[in-house]
């Protein structure tokens, strides 16, 4: 696996956009602070990136991560920081981890709080993301310890024999993707 040139591209002080129930701006703060406790709710995004065999990509985040480290998850999730677009913010992500590029479309939004252990939590009104990938992957070292390409059903099959495996807001997301947006994602792989 090659990667993307060592550069830190994620830091605990970078503002995040605080949101209420209904994704209106509210505030912001910092991403350490946002993941502290139960966490705060802050605006998020997850991409699922499909190749041109329909398979979808995935990372196992770094061992540096504080929260789920080396567990399984979508292709690219992250924060808009303060004054980005979801669009620029979701754009800019996929080349920093993965030097990929993608038209993604926007399926759905919902909000989740998951706690992981006493380290903290995760607190999101996350915006979900499905597109072709462009490019060869390169990962960014500092945010990836792994990465492949899956078909859907050896996924579903690794999903039911190890959850513990996955993070949550991954395993939620990926079950929406296989029910309610099944007829959009086929259209993205088939088209």
């Amino acid at each position: 696996m090659s990667g993307l040139p060592a550069g830190q591209v994620s830091f605990d002080d970078e503002p995040l956009i605080l949101v209420d129930e209904n994704d209106n701006e509210i505030g912001h703060r910092d991403k350490v602070d946002c993941h502290t406790g139960h966490g705060t709710l802050h605006r998020a995004f997850s991409v699922f990136l499909f190749d041109a065999q329909g398979r979808v990509l995935l990372q196992r985040r770094a061992n540096a991560k504080p929260l789920w480290p080396l567990y399984w998850s979508n292709s690219c999730c992250s924060h808009p920081r303060r004054g980005e677009s979801l669009e620029y913010a979701t754009a800019r992500r996929m080349r920093e981890e993965l030097g990929l590029e993608s038209d993604l479309e926007r399926l759905y939004s919902f909000i989740y709080q998951a706690d992981f252990e006493d380290r903290g939590a995760e607190h999101e009104y996350c915006h979900v993301y499905i597109g072709r990938a462009r490019g060869n992957v390169e990962v960014h070292p500092d945010e990836i310890a792994e990465w492949k390409w899956i078909e859907p059903a050896e996924l579903d099959a690794q999903l039911a024999a190890h959850p513990e495996r996955f993070t949550p807001w991954f395993k939620m997301e990926w079950l929406e993707l296989r029910t309610t947006y099944a007829d959009r994602v086929e259209a993205l792989i088939g088209g």
